[in-house]
């Protein structure tokens, strides 16, 4: 008797940490976020999808607030949320794949939000911010879903933003050294962006007669860059239908950022905006160069505060001003 329990013993701990181990294949029906790779020889042990949902996402050190661990700057989303956990083997510790995560991110022109490695740099340890994060506090592990227990040893965190056209991409990296391989917690929010409409030649011609300008709503440029995509063709065709019924007048295109970065690129890329948006003007439909002059104006003429994401989106814009 003595010896078939020490055998079922045996065999229930075998399969407890088999269970937990590094995982050597994908689950079935998972795959990769597109917008990410994963890190070269992990495997997904847990995937799953919610077409929409809220998600707090914290972007400061966890500190004690009011008695509790929490973050003063937290953001909160709403959108499509999918959630990857890897498994990776334990000699990519948690430095090795935030460096890699972060290597990734910038070349790939993410902007990151908030990042740190370690205790010192994140305000406290893994168990703490794990339990703060996933179970009680923004209960983000059972939202969600998942498979392991995110506390261990040595962690990392990273949060960052990429947008593309009218959607605004949030990722949250979570890692974690645990005994006998590393887990990466990886969150995709996709969030779409309010639609500001698209402008016509009557839309143009009402605001520049009551106000001397208007913003050009529906061009957009690939992100943090001054290429205009092909989704602005429709608006374009519109400024130039008004521009040729006002050819005895002259106008400035002025780009405009949002507050983020370095205040001389923002300048940079508003003036580049507003050239791209002249010279396609000119090259693609026939406008008289002498019509149209471009410059930049980086954050220095905001339309709204900055201090929220939908502040920031119509801030980043195109105007066209009557000379």
């Amino acid at each position: 008797m003595k010896r078939k329990t020490l055998i079922s013993l045996m065999i229930a701990l075998m399969i407890s940490t088999n269970l937990f181990a590094q995982k050597t294949s994908d689950i079935p029906g998972s795959k990769d976020n597109p917008l990410i790779s994963r890190l070269n020889g992990s495997f997904i042990g847990f995937y799953n999808t919610e077409k929409w949902d809220t998600y707090i996402l914290p972007v400061s050190k966890i500190e004690k607030i009011d008695g509790q661990n929490a973050w003063s700057k937290k953001l909160k989303l709403e959108g499509e949320v999918n959630r990857i956990q890897y498994t990776a083997a334990k000699e990519n510790n948690a430095s090795f794949v935030y460096m890699n995560y972060m290597s990734a991110l910038k070349k790939s022109n993410w902007e990151i939000l908030f990042s740190g490695n370690g205790e010192d740099e994140l305000g406290n340890d893994s168990y703490e911010w794990q339990f703060s994060m996933f179970q009680e506090g923004l209960g983000l592990g059972d939202k969600f879903g998942s498979e392991y227990n995110f506390r261990g040893g040595k962690y990392a965190y990273i949060d960052a933003k990429f947008e593309e056209n009218d959607t605004s991409f949030y990722a949250v990296i979570y890692i974690v050294e645990k005994d006998d391989y590393t887990l990466i917690n990886q969150d995709i929010i996709k969030v779409k962006n309010p639609d500001v409409g698209l402008v016509t030649a009557k839309l143009l011609t009402e605001k520049i007669d009551k106000k001397g300008h208007s913003a050009l709503d529906g061009i957009y440029f690939e992100t943090g860059k001054s290429i205009i995509t092909e989704k602005s063709a429709a608006a374009l065709k519109n400024i130039a239908k008004y521009l040729n019924n006002h050819k005895d007048k002259k106008f400035f295109i002025v780009g405009h950022t949002d507050n983020v970065g370095n205040f001389q690129s923002n300048m940079t890329l508003s003036e580049n905006r507003a050239k791209a948006v002249m010279n396609e003007l000119v090259s693609q439909f026939g406008i008289n160069p002498e019509q149209l002059k471009a410059y930049g104006a980086a954050n220095l003429c905001p339309m709204t505060s900055n201090t929220t994401d939908a502040g920031k989106a119509k801030n980043r814009r195109v105007e066209i001003v009557e000379q």
